[in-house]
């Protein structure tokens, strides 16, 4: 007969360890498929142990032995069982072995197991890499939620249920679970509501959905009358409302401005219910294109609302929204609207201050009105300023071809420059003329700062081959005047063998708070290793010098 013991650890600091940090399976010594134990533990059941295992022949007798989890090596056992059924599996070879478990306190238990299959391979004292919670296990059932499919003139849901709670010393008698708290989540929603379990065990809470579709599941929380019992989350269950039509009216569906004047549009907004068409207050009437909100207010308690268009708007052609997307009752109704402002132009600029210090400006510049007609050789002036405020200064005149000539049509422009500052506002100028509006865009603040690697060098060197070599020196970066460390960069190592010209990638090194090189490989064959900030960099360094060291393998 083939037989291993595997024997308890030593000490009850390295059971401690083994259990958070894992264990290989426990397996039969010299066979290649004697018994081997993944798992033992009790999923959350009072009063049962689950034990997970298999072998090249079907097991025949399993043991589950209990310790309390601070119990010292060589303390007696709390308890065993070997009652064990197959849960599941195709046959006795591999699967989960289930068995009832008895003890006399609540806690934490360490869980060993003999195992033995029918080839008579032996283990003994696998060791399970999770304890055994042998715990009160509090649970909900009967989870009701009322009206089922809440609508706009039934928006609060009411949420009861009963908490019951199981001692796995005697699991087959529930009981309920007075004083316990309850708390009830929806997931998109974020929606939380808390009630407290009455003598019967029921609870009643209630919340109002904010998204339509959601799910929801209520937790049982700790509490003083089951300290240190397990709270089972109900399984999530769907709930979604009735999202009800809308509809407004507009006092107009067009508007011409003038530059600097401001328009109004007027209206009501009403909502469909099972009582009729009534006002729809607290409800907001937005105007916007696809992406760009160009006005906004809210329907007073009579569904009424007033909406001020400014000639600035960055929306001309839009729509009146009513409703917002996510409304949990309520559709979102729209109505065509278009807005025309002469003389009026739009200038907008993407900028970005590359590690080697140079600048890529692209953007464009459109007019609305068909009346604005284009300057002869229109240009866009690129400026930048140390604040953001004043001193702007030109950079670069660029040139702003016209492709289309025609109202609503982006023209576009772009340039590439070395910065004269590489830590500066930045903006784009569109230079009108008096039958077209000069615009700016928004500063955008751009900077990047110089970096260094002092103090390079590679240790131990000479360095037997395979061993580690580590890397000394210090990452910085430049600001203003003053050279200060820079913490969690990723300098680029790259290494040269001897007799070859070209480096090659290693990997990337890091750096600690002090700028301190952190990182190390082992060393292959002879030869240079250079570093350097050169990859990655972020939005905000620039490249560096490369420093390098010679190591000699032996």
């Amino acid at each position: 007969m083939r037989r291993s013991t595997f024997l308890a650890a030593a000490t009850a600091t390295a059971l401690s360890a083994s259990l958070f940090t894992g264990i290989a399976p426990a397996q039969a010594d010299g066979s290649t498929g004697g018994p081997v134990l993944s798992d033992a533990d009790g999923w959350d059941e009072p009063g049962l142990v689950f034990v997970t295992a298999h072998s090249d022949s079907p097991l025949t007798r399993i043991t589950a032995h209990f310790y309390p989890l601070d119990a010292p090596d060589g303390a007696a056992e709390a308890g065993s069982t070997e009652d064990f059924t197959q849960y599941t599996g195709e046959d006795a070879r591999s699967g989960v072995w289930r068995a009832p478990v008895r003890l006399a306190a609540l806690g934490d238990y360490r869980v060993t197991v003999d195992l033995q299959d029918a080839s008579g391979a032996t283990v003994t004292g696998a060791l399970s890499p999770h304890p055994l919670r042998y715990r009160t296990v509090v649970t909900i059932s009967d989870l009701t939620t009322t009206p089922s499919v809440p609508d706009y003139l039934h928006q609060e849901v009411s949420v009861s249920g009963t908490v019951v709670a199981r001692d796995p010393r005697d699991p087959g008698t529930p009981a309920p679970a007075e004083g316990t708290p309850v708390g009830v989540y929806t997931v998109r929603g974020r929606t939380t509501a808390t009630a407290t379990a009455g003598a019967d065990g029921r609870f009643t809470t209630a919340f109002v959905p904010t998204m339509p579709f959601d799910t929801l599941s209520a937790v049982p929380k700790a509490s003083d009358s089951h300290p240190g019992a397990i709270g089972v989350p109900t399984y999530p269950q769907d709930l979604h409302t009735v999202q009800a039509p809308v509809r407004f009216s507009a006092s107009t569906h067009a508007l011409n401005l003038k530059q600097g004047a401001t328009g109004t549009v007027t209206g009501r907004a009403e909502i469909q219910t099972t009582s009729g068409w009534q006002p729809l207050p607290n409800t907001a009437i937005t105007l916007m294109d696809s992406t760009v909100l160009a006005g906004r207010t809210t329907t007073d308690s009579r569904g009424d609302y007033t909406l001020r268009v400014s000639s600035n708007s960055p929306a001309p052609s839009a729509d009146l929204f009513a409703g917002t997307d996510g409304m949990p009752f309520q559709q979102i109704a729209t109505e065509p609207f278009s807005l025309h402002v002469a003389y009026t132009t739009h200038t907008d600029m993407s900028a970005f201050l590359n590690d080697d210090s140079s600048l890529q400006v692209s953007g464009y510049v459109y007019y609305e009105d068909p009346r604005a007609k284009w300057p002869a050789k229109p240009t866009v002036t690129l400026q930048y300023s140390k604040d953001g405020k004043t001193g702007w200064k030109n950079a670069a005149t660029v040139p702003l071809p016209i492709r289309y000539n025609k109202p609503l049509f982006q023209e576009t422009f772009a340039r590439t420059l070395t910065a004269p500052d590489t830590d500066a506002y930045w903006r784009a100028r569109f230079n009108g003329n008096p039958d077209l509006g000069t615009s700016t865009t928004k500063p955008v603040h751009l900077y990047r700062y110089a970096t260094r690697v002092t103090g390079f060098h590679a240790s131990p060197d000479p360095v037997r081959k395979g061993q580690p070599i580590s890397f000394g020196g210090t990452l910085q970066y430049k600001k203003g005047s003053t050279w200060k460390p820079l913490y969690g960069g990723s300098p680029t190592l790259y290494f040269k063998p001897r007799g070859s010209s070209t480096y090659h990638y290693v990997c990337e090194l890091d750096s600690d708070k002090h700028g301190h090189l952190v990182g190390m490989v082992s060393a292959e064959r002879d030869g240079t290793y250079a570093l350097a900030v050169s990859r990655e960099t972020g939005d905000h360094y620039l490249r560096s010098a490369r420093v390098t060291d010679y190591v000699d393998v032996r």
